[in-house]
């Protein structure tokens, strides 16, 4: 496939770009400051963008077979519209370039907590949506958006993303939050989000992953 990579430069992005490398795949990464990716390959394409500036992405979408999302602000306590304006640009360059499947990051902590252990329910999330709650909300907005669209895409409910190394394995999930699963290294993510870029059965879902 041809893989247009958002986020390139940061702590899954790199790995994404190496992985998807690594599996015979084309890759255009995109980030503010592209000479920051240290990788170099022939079937690499680095490239400066914005996914907030919809006109800059739009054309990079051209002749992609997937997206696969690696943006993020972090632990950020402040308002964003990073993953859900973000996402909507993409998704309408990809809706112009016939483009269908596209991947993203998102977080339990997003999704409907009815679903999670007491604990989480109780202590861990009501603590993380209090201290870094308006990356949570955008989330949430990010799934609007990708409901609206007409595109095959698959969200992550991620637990917490390390930068460690991998483990060389992962659990998966598309019902339910993953018992014990609060972590997940940044390698072991991004070979998540190429597995599951790579499937074409998990379109219009979420799915949880952890190690």
């Amino acid at each position: 496939m041809r893989i247009l990579v958002p986020g390139a430069t940061g702590m899954v992005g790199g790995h994404v770009v190496e992985q998807a490398l690594g599996r015979g795949h084309e890759v255009v990464a995109i980030a503010r400051n592209p000479a920051t990716l240290a990788i170099e390959h022939p079937r690499l394409t680095k490239t400066q963008g914005d996914i907030l500036d919809a006109a800059s992405v739009e054309p990079l979408l051209a002749g992609v077979d997937a997206v696969v999302s690696t943006v993020g602000i972090g632990t950020s306590k402040q308002p964003t519209a990073l993953y859900s304006e973000g996402t909507r640009n993409l998704l309408a360059g990809m809706d112009k370039h016939g483009v269908e499947r596209i991947v993203v990051i998102s977080s339990e902590v997003a999704e409907h907590w009815a679903h999670q252990g007491l604990f989480k329910l109780w202590v861990v999330l009501p603590l993380l949506q209090k201290f870094i709650g308006a990356t949570y909300d955008d989330m949430r907005r990010m799934d609007i958006a990708l409901w609206e669209s007409d595109a095959q895409w698959s969200a992550i409910r991620a637990p917490r993303i390390r930068p460690a190394a991998a483990k060389g394995r992962y659990r998966l999930d598309t019902d339910k939050p993953i018992p014990r699963g609060w972590m997940i290294t940044a390698p072991d993510m991004a070979t998540a989000l190429l597995d599951i870029a790579e499937r074409d059965d998990l379109g219009r879902k979420h799915v949880y992953v952890a190690n």
